[in-house]
């Protein structure tokens, strides 16, 4: 059986490794640690969990042992694509380092950037940091890539997705051409593995296990969840979550729960914090001091349930974690592995439960088509009984009752309905129609308080009174406008209520006239 003194390392290197209490090393470091001594560019796949991390760690160390960093110039460079992992392999070069006389910076996100300035000025022989905040340290022109000998990116697939590639690129071309590169993932599908052939030279694939297979000292288990109304599907699969909590019992030290979008993640923290579960949310949008506030504490064992996005679902090594519960099935497959991957770490026993509803049963197919494997159906603790509602009750069905018409009384002051004629009304000529024409609704009600006059003498039209108020105000009218009468014809007065002859003439009447 191979172990780590079989494999060249640095005798400083060694002994660190020894103070740590390990002796024999995993498949993938035994098979990539001299690939990479030698100064080969490495492709290193492998399950989650079976330190990768230590795979580069180890030969870089090694290797940069020899020789010192000048300011602004750092000798490698490790690329990780979150916070936290970032700052777990920093640790682990603290471990390994101890021994040795090598500096190192840790460039994220929610540091100031004055701190990781000045351990840039000094002098860093190992360099790591997140793409954007190192593309940051570079256009304050606080850094330079120039002389950086070895080249690591940690969880290849995630860095290379399609929200990296452009800054993995400007990276890389920033750094010489005889660095050397290596790519190490739990996943690499075929169209990122072509992308890696553009960033590595003659790598040396070096691929332990099946891609995207999960340990085999994980049980696994998924619940098919079936809401009993929509409205109700969010709470009731949060009510699910807790009775598979409760299920486990004091099996379930601490858990992990992964769900997919930032909001559930708040969303699940309060209501298991409600129901006095000891829970903390984590996620990228929280600020850095409160998510290494909470990574901590779960790591000590002070807090029970982490509720995670993704962010938390890479390289995170929390050695004992006794379950991981899938809140949401992940919308892409090789997740799952990095999910469930946070449990039975280091030959340790873990189980990892899905809630799965209707509308993830596509996303179910596509893990198990990745696994090459059915996922055991689990019993669901609690079940959710189909109700029919009022107002789910269909269209002209009994359950719904009809809406009361509502009517209109006379009593109240309001106008009482009138039904439609259903005849048409006789031809009329254009006196009677101005005459029968129907009064205003105001003047109508007003009419209903007092009493009626007789309705020929209401509407019995007064032309003298009309005619003697038009023919008072047309002159002044024509005298403002600067208009003059030159006796042309009878004057136009408008048609309240008086007709002029010349409109009853019919056309021909008017022509001869």
């Amino acid at each position: 059986m191979t172990k780590f003194s079989d494999l060249n390392l640095n005798p400083k290197v060694l002994k660190a490794i020894e103070e740590a209490g390990y002796e024999t090393p995993t498949p993938i470091q035994a098979e990539a640690i001299p690939h990479a001594l030698e100064g080969r560019d490495v492709l290193g796949i492998a399950q989650t969990g079976t330190g990768k991390t230590a795979s580069f760690t180890l030969p870089m160390l090694s290797l940069l042992s020899r020789g010192r960093a000048r300011a602004r110039m750092p000798r490698s460079l490790v690329l990780c694509p979150t916070r936290e992992l970032a700052a777990q392999v920093a640790e682990n070069f603290d471990t390994y380092s101890k021994h040795l006389k090598l500096t190192k910076a840790l460039l994220i996100g929610g540091v100031s950037f004055k701190e990781q300035d000045k351990l840039i000025d000094k002098g860093v022989d190992v360099l790591i940091a997140t793409p954007g905040r190192l593309l940051d340290h570079f256009e304050r022109g606080k850094l330079l890539l120039t002389g950086v000998q070895i080249m690591v990116v940690d969880e290849a697939d995630r860095m290379l997705d399609m929200g990296f590639i452009p800054d993995i690129e400007r990276i890389f071309s920033l750094t010489p051409f005889t660095r050397q590169t290596l790519f190490f993932s739990a996943t690499m599908a075929p169209e990122i593995e072509r992308i890696t052939n553009t960033f590595l030279s003659n790598p040396a694939r070096v691929e332990v296990a099946r891609q995207a297979t999960a340990s085999e000292t994980i049980e696994q288990g998924v619940v098919m969840f079936k809401p009993s109304r929509r409205d109700k599907a969010d709470s009731e699969k949060r009510k699910l979550l807790r009775a598979l909590i409760d299920r486990e019992g004091d099996s379930c030290s601490n858990a992990i729960i992964f769900c997919n979008r930032k909001i559930d993640v708040d969303v699940v923290a309060k209501s298991l914090i409600k129901y006095g579960y000891d829970a903390a949310p984590i996620h990228g949008d929280l600020d850095q001091s409160q998510r290494t506030r909470t990574l901590d504490g779960f790591r000590a064992g002070t807090l029970r349930f982490l509720i995670a996005s993704d962010v938390a679902a890479r390289g995170l090594d929390v050695p004992a974690v006794s379950h991981v519960f899938n809140f949401d099935v992940p919308s892409h497959a090789e997740d799952y592995v990095h999910r469930i991957g946070r449990t039975g770490r280091a030959g340790r026993s873990g189980k990892a439960l899905m809630i799965c509803n209707p509308r993830d049963e596509k996303n179910l197919a596509g893990v198990e088509a990745l696994l090459q494997k059915e996922i055991p159906r689990v019993e669901s603790p609690v079940t959710f009984t189909p109700s029919t509602t009022e107002t789910e009750a269909p269209q002209g069905s009994d359950e719904r009752p009809a809406k009361p018409r509502r009517t209109r009384s006379v009593s109240r002051g309001k106008p009482e309905e009138r039904p439609v004629a259903a005849h048409k009304a006789p031809e009329t000529s254009a006196e009677q129609a101005i005459e029968a024409a129907p009064q205003p609704e105001r003047q109508q009600e007003r009419r209903t308080e007092r009493t009626p006059e007789p309705r020929q003498e209401r509407n019995e039209p007064r032309p003298d009174r009309n005619r003697d108020r038009n023919d008072n105000n047309a002159p002044r009218q024509r005298e403002g406008r600067g208009r003059q009468d030159h006796g042309s014809g009878p004057r136009v007065v408008g048609l309240g209520d008086h007709l002029p002859s010349f409109i009853a003439l019919s056309f021909d009447e008017r022509r001869a006239g």
